[in-house]
């Protein structure tokens, strides 16, 4: 006959206390995860990726130590749906939050509240990255850009970002005040992380160098005698603005000896190339889908544990999801198009792929459940060739208009990386091998090409 044993209520709080702590010792072993992002930042502008006028000596240092990958990409050149793309590991058109703002031309009074509560919903349909890591034993804080409501929305257990529909929410309100106004909620955070012993993902994305560009004078005065335009000397000193503040959380983790235990991701959100005669941003720069919008090194550093490594393979801002997760021990979600960069990262291995895919839409929705409705661009990136398809979709009169290009683009990155020469008209076959890879990649179903 079976029979019931009975503990003593002594030894049940023992094994409970041993369980607790081995889970504990555990959780503990896990390193701690860094994101630093750029908002609104070409991808040459750094020291270290050749610019000879600005000044980046921390994220110099820092790339110098990580398996740094300067053929970095986002899938799409604006910053929400940029970062959607990031947190979930999906493009756009899968994750549906395409543009930054439902169209207030469509959408008006208490129509756009709901169309703006509706587009914040979409991140509920996934374990985005802060749930996940939280999940897992992490604490987690969202300081900087956030659009997608509160940093609880957004499964992070602390937070700058109140988020619609809190009076003034909208990317990141409170949360925009890190960097530029000092540091101190990140320093809080990492102290209280230290005092629970529990490992923490810190999302460290200000509002540098984005517009506004008021850098304080000490970073204006070392740049406005090496260029004509005041609009660029301001620009320039707003990224170094912005590499003084990323030092700054380096330090930080140094100084608590953390530093061994910590990965950290770098990239921007998509680009910018600053006018010389205006506040404005360039042409085929942030919202196209060429370079200028989509290309940012990424790296990725863990000290002690890999090697320096200046990578060749492309690489995209999808990758970090599920590397992340290889990292971490977890399955990896079968339906991320993104790949597990741990060996290459951890061994020095070959990345087998050659072609990533990124699509543009217009800034602002007009159809929450189609995203084909603003569709802009298609574009992917095999070897050194690319091949940017344009689309007709409709853009409302608060988007910053890109001209539209009708036909095929196709150029060879490598010998022409501003994209200034079309080589369609003398490559057909290419154009044809690289339109059969879009559609297998994104298959449309009305989208009208140019």
């Amino acid at each position: 006959m079976f029979r019931l044993t009975v503990f003593p209520a002594s030894f049940c709080l023992v094994f409970a206390l041993l369980f607790s702590s081995a889970l504990q010792a555990k959780t503990n072993k896990r390193p701690n995860i860094v994101f630093l992002l750029s908002d609104d930042q070409s991808y040459g502008d750094y020291s270290f990726m050749g610019h000879d006028i600005i000044k980046t000596p921390h994220l110099d240092k820092l790339a110098s130590e990580s398996v740094l990958f300067r053929r970095g990409y986002v899938p799409v050149a604006l910053c929400r749906p940029s970062i959607m793309s990031m947190v979930t590991g999906h493009y756009p058109h899968t994750h549906l939050v395409t543009g930054n703002d439902p169209s207030r031309d469509l959408y008006k009074g208490e129509d756009n509240a709901k169309a703006k509560a509706k587009l914040i919903s979409n991140v509920d349909r996934f374990n985005i990255l802060p749930k996940l890591l939280v999940e897992n034993g992490y604490l987690a804080h969202q300081s900087g850009k956030w659009w997608e409501g509160s940093y609880q929305r957004g499964g992070f257990t602390h937070g700058m970002t109140r988020g619609f529909p809190e009076k003034g929410g909208r990317h990141g309100d409170d949360g925009l005040k890190i960097g530029r106004d000092g540091m101190k909620e990140v320093e809080d955070f990492m102290d209280l992380a230290q005092k629970e012993e529990k490992p923490f993902f810190l999302f460290y994305a200000p509002f540098l160098p984005h517009t506004p560009h008021n850098p304080p004078d000490k970073y204006l005065d070392k740049y406005k005698d090496k260029v004509e335009s005041l609009h660029v000397a301001k620009y320039y000193a707003m990224v170094e603005w912005f590499d003084e503040t990323c030092g700054q959380v380096v330090n930080s983790i140094e100084r608590r000896g953390l530093k061994e235990n910590t990965i950290f991701v770098y990239l921007t959100d998509n680009g910018w190339i600053q006018q010389e005669a205006s506040k404005a941003y360039a042409p085929r720069s942030k919202q196209s889908a060429n370079e200028g919008g989509t290309r940012t090194p990424i790296f990725y550093t863990w000290a002690g544990k890999w090697k320096p490594q200046d990578r060749p393979e492309l690489s995209t801002s999808l990758d970090i999801y599920p590397t992340l997760c290889d990292v971490l021990g977890l399955e990896i979600p079968k339906d991320l198009p993104g790949i597990s960069l741990l060996s290459a990262c951890e061994k020095g291995a070959k990345i087998e792929r050659d072609t990533i895919f990124g699509e543009s839409n217009a800034h602002d929705v007009v159809d929450l459940d189609d995203p084909e409705k603003t569709l802009l661009y298609r574009w992917v990136i095999q070897g050194d060739w690319k091949l940017l398809r344009s689309y007709d979709g409709i853009v409302t009169k608060y988007h910053s208009s890109h001209p539209k290009i009708a036909g095929p683009q196709l150029f060879n990155l490598k010998d022409d990386p501003n994209e200034n020469k079309n080589l369609a008209s003398q490559n057909p076959e290419l154009v044809k091998k690289l339109d059969a890879e879009l559609n297998k990649w994104y298959k449309l179903k009305h989208a009208k090409m140019l």
